[in-house]
């Protein structure tokens, strides 16, 4: 090999070297192979050392004449196991008089039964089992993947008393990169570095997949021949699930140069393909006993095995994600056709399971393009290459020049692609693109070193092996199996919702269409009819209340009445509601006490119409109680309900234990309402009777405005009082500055929400509020700072706030939710007690919640 333009087709050789068929071992053990009739045909050389016989009388011999009755029947017992197990081993065997102990390893090659075996080492009360049971057990308690790999290699460095414990795994192209280590004291890490695919050869690795334990237990010890010597008649012995199998010299050189004197290998298999190694070495000669090698290489199985199973839950995990982006695909482009030229939209959603720096939507000879893209004209240059070169599958590559020689130019914009199909003939694409990623690459040795030539055709291995740094330029981080899966879930869910849901997403819109024409004139109906009570509510609030807060506060309470009444019967889908309910929100939405409110009677539920009146008036009640009457001081309030069959329902309010009452002398637009509100709107009647004790109030409330079950009209209805669950409900701080000094997060869409939201942050003590306006720019201000409080709006551009809600409980960050909708209809598929601040709120509304998260009861 003078050329050296041939040397590197020349390194192909080692991947054709006999590697298996050496026809030597090591020393530390003897080989005996022999025919079924038990006769010898191949022995080691050394075997005398062990069986004090020589080579020359067991050639030809019966294997069986030398050995112990008591060996020869535990040999048999073993061989008739053989065949399903592959191998056996047998440990601190008698196998000869007046010769130590053996550890004994048997196996089939062909029509050969081989027998090894060594001198047993004593292990102080060593088990095989316990060992490995306590090994196992250890790595099922690891947390991660990661600590997985470190525990493992933790394990073996304990037990097989080696230097260097390394998991080395291969990648896409057999490169390998050692990823977690354990080492003595002392001993050079090579966590982290890289080696070739060529420092193990293709039929190296073929072996390690048939025989997954190798044992290199001295580097400088001479082979031990096997005879008779090959010849024509002899042809070499097959040892390929040997344990004492001899080592490439090629192999040992490679071993000699890193300064290894002994190693231990046991191969990492996941899902039948060779993963990685788990290689261990040690800088003088070592050879653990066969019985902790045999535990290790118990382990070794049992680790890939706890490795396949996490690996496989990952990727169940990921297809349970890339299932449900799909989903959320296709119901959101089924009803929304534009959304599949919305680049950004599409980047917004695939962003949380596929990172990417740019998307380029190419469809029907059109580029949509979003972030750090190539060019509109190298996009469809692209496009059209991947209708020659990758039909109907996902195609990534980290180097686009590669494959489009112009993008070269513009890596530092796009230098890696994920291709998706999303369409048949002409096909359309989603590209995900990736930046250029300068990446250093730590080497053990540099991995395009040439090899050294030998006198002779025989490569040598390389020689230096210190940490070499190599930068790459032009290529993007690659797309990961995971991320490749995640395209193909992506490619399944658009195809499926351009092909076969299309037209019947056309029919849907023109009937949402036509839905949404008699929506929104019932909306428009209704609306209208809310304007109007609003500005009667701001006109007559006006007239009796002159000075501006008192005016701000009296219509605002009302406000939120109707808003409240509003949630009722949204929430029962504009059905029948419970009266009691009106009673408990005005009374959560005053006081902090369960215990005031005492509801008495059957359950009574009112038409929508009537419980928005019905609002309005109990508004009025719980007001003026809380401002002059029992709810003023530690008074209570009665509420009894009366059903009359044929006419309607009676409804007595009675004060208990408040102060002296007396009939005002004013009459405001309160007592308007209270007055004539249920006459007018209902056809009932209304009485107020101010007895000196407290307020009592008779109302009638006709039949037609009334829902009445029949279990109403049972023979003896239950008359026990119930109190009001005040939801949430907490005693109040004595200061009025709950976030004092804090940072604040606020979440929310609406600019004059945001703004109101953010004065009321600021009124109760918080020193600064940060105010996001999407979920990202939240997800951004968290990862950059502390908050020490957060308020977040539940519905925000079309997702919601809950995963933002959950990572802020992993933070320790308290929080609480606003929402247009009620608190049943928020939190309908929420597990938990979070507490919703439904909107519109005040700034009292505010505090109480505030107090409830920061202080709960009991706390």
């Amino acid at each position: 090999m003078s050329d050296n333009r041939n040397l590197q087709n020349d390194l192909t050789e080692c991947d054709r070297e006999p590697i298996t068929r050496l026809d030597q071992i090591q020393d530390f053990a003897f080989l005996v192979a022999m025919t079924n009739d038990w006769t010898i045909v191949r022995v080691s050389q050394n075997v005398q050392s062990f069986l004090q016989v020589a080579p020359a009388q067991l050639l030809g011999s019966r294997f069986d004449v030398w050995i112990s009755k008591a060996a020869l029947h535990a040999i048999r017992t073993r061989l008739a196991t053989l065949a399903s197990s592959g191998s056996e081993r047998l440990f601190d065997l008698d196998l000869v008089e007046g010769v130590p102990p053996l550890d004994l390893a048997i196996h089939f090659q062909n029509d050969l039964l081989i027998i090894e075996g060594e001198f047993s080492q004593k292990a102080g009360g060593f088990d095989v089992a316990p060992m490995t049971r306590a090994m196992v057990a250890r790595l099922a308690k690891a947390p991660s993947i990661e600590r997985l790999h470190t525990d493992a290699a933790r394990q073996v460095l304990a037990v097989t008393g080696f230097d260097r414990v390394m998991i080395y795994r291969f990648d896409e192209r057999g490169d390998g990169e050692v990823i977690a280590e354990s080492t003595r004291a002392g001993v050079e890490s090579f966590l982290g570095l890289h080696y070739p695919a060529t420092d193990i050869p293709q039929q190296a690795r073929a072996l390690y997949l048939l025989n997954p334990f190798r044992i290199i237990a001295d580097v400088a010890a001479p082979p031990v021949a096997l005879l008779p010597p090959i010849d024509a008649v002899t042809p070499p012995l097959d040892l390929t699930m040997a344990i004492s199998r001899s080592v490439s010299p090629v192999h040992l050189e490679y071993l000699v140069n890193m300064d290894v004197a002994a190693s231990l290998s046991i191969s990492i298999v996941v899902d039948g393909q060779l993963w990685g190694l788990i290689a261990c070495h040690a800088a003088a000669p070592r050879l653990p006993s066969f019985a902790v090698r045999t535990g290790v290489e118990l382990f070794g199985a049992m680790y890939s095995l706890k490795l396949e199973s996490r690996l496989r839950r990952r990727n169940d995990e990921d297809e349970q994600k890339g299932r449900g982006l799909a989903d959320r695909l296709i119901t959101m482009i089924a009803g929304d056709e534009s959304l599949m030229h919305n680049a950004m939209w599409l980047q917004d959603m695939t962003r949380d399971i596929i990172d990417c720096d740019g998307i380029a939507i190419y469809r029907g000879g059109t580029a949509y393009l979003h972030g750090s893209t190539p060019p509109e004209q190298q996009v469809a240059m692209l496009a059209f290459h991947m209708n020659a070169a990758s039909p109907s599958r996902v195609f990534v590559t980290d180097c686009l020049a590669a494959i489009h020689p112009p993008c070269a130019t513009t890596a530092e914009r796009a230098a890696g692609m994920m291709s998706i199909p999303i369409s048949r003939i002409p096909r359309d694409y989603i590209m995900l693109f990736r930046r250029e990623r300068l990446e250093r690459i730590r080497w053990g040795g540099n991995p395009t070193k040439e090899a050294n030539v030998d006198a002779g055709p025989r490569i040598s291995p390389r020689k230096s092996f210190a940490a070499f740094v190599q930068e790459i330029r032009g290529r993007a981080i690659g797309f990961s199996e995971r991320e490749v899966r995640m395209g193909e879930a992506i490619r399944q869910a658009l195809i499926e919702v351009i092909l076969r849901y299309s037209d019947e997403a056309a029919a849907e819109r023109r009937r949402a269409a036509e839905r949404q024409e008699l929506l929104i004139a019932e909306l428009n109906h209704r609306v209208r009819n809310i304007l109007a009570l609003i500005r009667s509510l701001i006109t007559k609030t006006g007239e009796a209340t002159p000075a501006v807060a008192s005016y701000v506060e009296a219509l605002s309470g009302r406000v939120q009445a109707l808003a409240r009444a509003h949630d009722r019967i949204t929430r029962q889908e504009w059905g029948p509601a419970p009266l009691a309910g009106v009673f408990e929100d005005e009374v959560a939405a005053h006081q902090g006490t369960r215990e005031r409110l005492r509801l008495i009677g059957p359950q009574v539920q009112l038409q929508p119409r009537a419980i928005s009146t019905m609002a309005l008036v109990v508004h009025e009640l719980v007001t003026n109680s809380c401002k002059y009457g029992a709810l003023s001081t530690a008074g209570r309030i009665e509420v009894t309900t009366r059903v009359v069959e044929g006419e309607g329902v009676y409804l007595e309010w009675k004060e208990v234990g408040g102060p002296a009452v007396t009939a005002p002398t004013r009459r405001g637009f309160g007592s308007t309402i209270l007055e004539r509100t249920v006459p007018f709107d209902l056809q009932g009647t209304a009485d107020l009777h101010y007895r000196l004790a407290g307020l009592e109030a008779e109302f009638f409330i006709p039949q037609h405005n009334v829902y009445l079950p029949s279990e109403i009209f049972a023979p003896e209805p239950s008359l026990e009082p119930r109190s009001a669950p005040i939801h949430g409900a907490a005693p109040v701080a004595d200061s009025d500055q709950p976030l004092r000094g804090a940072l604040v997060l606020l979440l929310e869409d609406n600019m004059l929400i945001a703004l109101e939201a953010e004065d009321m942050l600021r009124a109760l003590g918080a020193k600064d509020v940060l105010v996001a306006a999407t979920l990202s720019d939240a997800e951004h201000l968290i990862a950059s700072h502390t908050f020490q409080f957060a308020m977040l709006d539940i519905n925000v551009g079309g997702g919601t706030s809950f995963e933002l809600a959950t990572k802020l409980t992993s933070r320790g960050t308290p929080f609480i939710f606003a929402s247009g909708y009620g608190e049943g209809l928020a939190l309908e598929r929420r597990e938990g007690s979070e507490i919703v601040l439904q909107k519109p709120y005040e700034r009292r509304h505010l505090e109480r919640a505030i107090e409830q998260v920061l202080h709960p009861a009991g706390v």
